[in-house]
């Protein structure tokens, strides 16, 4: 399935179904919907990195079309095509563009098919089939990385059966990653990784407000002969586990374990272990949380999770989208609350190695967001991430985000 389209195909697209939703009814018993949207989100990401000789800025536009067509009551098609495009100079480093003097800011620019399938929808069973999003429980281990302009997707077919009683099963067999990378391979990141990934989530229902669920997932990623095998096989793995998830009144509790050992034909050789303990309080509108992330090591490689939204974990200067050698214990608590409309939240992370205990250094997150009307969004956002440590950089990284949805 072709990743990259012309960038020429996507502005008629847009003209022809306006600035707004239109959905279109055919009359007759077995009447069919088709529907267009189009989404727009542009942001502001400036960096000062301590490593870098230039700070990075980067003003980017992502315009996603959606194309949907109902069969019937059972059958869809669904077709979505992204463009990302620099708003001004590029100074900063998007992994294609060679602009290495600047902080990475993973946003390439390009138009690509983000999602292209065909979905059956049954009582207990729902079947998709393509080009599609993979999203698994809060993303750790699996997920769309949709904080960058590119969304990750799938190239694969989907199950979710829920025929059991108080039982979810999801399994994607995936022979393609889509990356954020994308839509041409860079110099630094292939674009896609293909192989033969199988992804199993299942989820139980013990109680009101109690589920535990487990895991599989067995990543057999082919060898990226241009990249160095650490970008490729080299995240061949593995990885099986437990999460229990727990409502008490105003409070939460997450627990999980998983193991992982390396798998298919990587070079590496290790066993690696997981640990989350996480809890949440709420007082009326205010929330409070903290926790206790641990990705563990073995024979120098770091525990793995190459297909999960690292964003939303460790920190969002994204300094440990790869686990150091000697692991990580991530050890953070937030608050999060409302102003009026808008949303605030607050964490602090303190960064250590899992063997040996040296200090990784700490992070600050903040960030506002604030619904402006029906349909735009803005969201303000700010890491500070410090460390003594010679191998890592101190970063400041500021987000300006705009969302339009009609």
């Amino acid at each position: 399935m072709p990743k990259h389209v012309s960038s020429k195909l996507l502005l008629p697209a847009c003209l022809l179904v306006s600035t707004s939703s239109t959905v279109f009814a055919e009359e007759g018993k077995d009447a069919t919907v088709s529907t267009a949207k189009i989404d727009l989100r542009y942001r502001i990401e400036a960096v000062d990195q301590s490593s870098k000789p230039e700070d990075a800025f980067a003003s980017t536009l992502r315009s996603r079309l959606t194309l949907s067509r109902k069969l019937s009551d059972q059958w869809t098609i669904l077709g979505e095509v992204d463009n990302v495009a620099s708003v001004g100079s590029e100074k900063f480093n998007s992994t294609s563009n060679g602009q290495i003097q600047y902080p990475v800011v993973a946003d390439p620019t390009g138009t690509d098919i983000n999602q292209l399938l065909v979905r059956y929808s049954g009582q207990v069973i729902t079947v998709t089939g393509g080009r599609q999003r993979v999203i698994h429980a809060d993303q750790r281990f699996v997920g769309g990385v949709a904080w960058r302009q590119n969304e990750q997707t799938y190239d694969g077919a989907r199950m979710v059966y829920t025929g059991l009683d108080n039982v979810t099963i999801d399994y994607t067999y995936a022979a393609k990653v889509n990356r954020i990378f994308g839509p041409d391979d860079g110099p630094i990141q292939p674009a896609a990784l293909s192989g033969d990934n199988h992804l199993l989530h299942t989820r139980v229902t013990l109680a009101p407000q109690q589920s535990l669920s487990a895991y599989a997932y067995l990543l057999d990623i082919d060898l990226e002969t241009d990249y160095a095998v650490g970008k490729s096989v080299g995240n061949s793995t593995d990885t099986m586990g437990l999460e229990y998830k727990g409502q008490f009144g105003a409070a939460n509790l997450r627990l999980g374990y998983a193991q992982q050992s390396d798998a298919g034909n990587s070079p590496l050789n290790y066993d690696a272990d997981y640990y989350l303990v996480e809890g949440k309080y709420s007082f009326d509108s205010v929330k409070v949380h903290a926790g206790l992330e641990v990705l563990g090591s073995d024979n120098g490689v770091g525990f793995k999770t190459p297909l999960a939204t690292l964003h939303k974990f460790q920190g969002w200067a994204d300094k440990f989208l790869v686990t150091p050698g000697g692991g990580i214990r991530d050890t953070y608590a937030g608050v999060a609350g409302k102003v009026g409309k808008a949303a605030l939240l607050f964490v602090h992370h303190d960064f250590e190695s899992d063997q040996g205990g040296a200090s990784y250094g700490s992070e600050v997150n903040a960030s506002v967001t604030l619904p402006v009307g029906k349909k735009w969004k803005v969201q303000l956002k700010y890491a500070d991430f410090s460390s003594d440590s010679p191998t890592l950089s101190n970063d400041q990284r500021y987000w300006v985000t705009v969302n339009w949805k009609p």
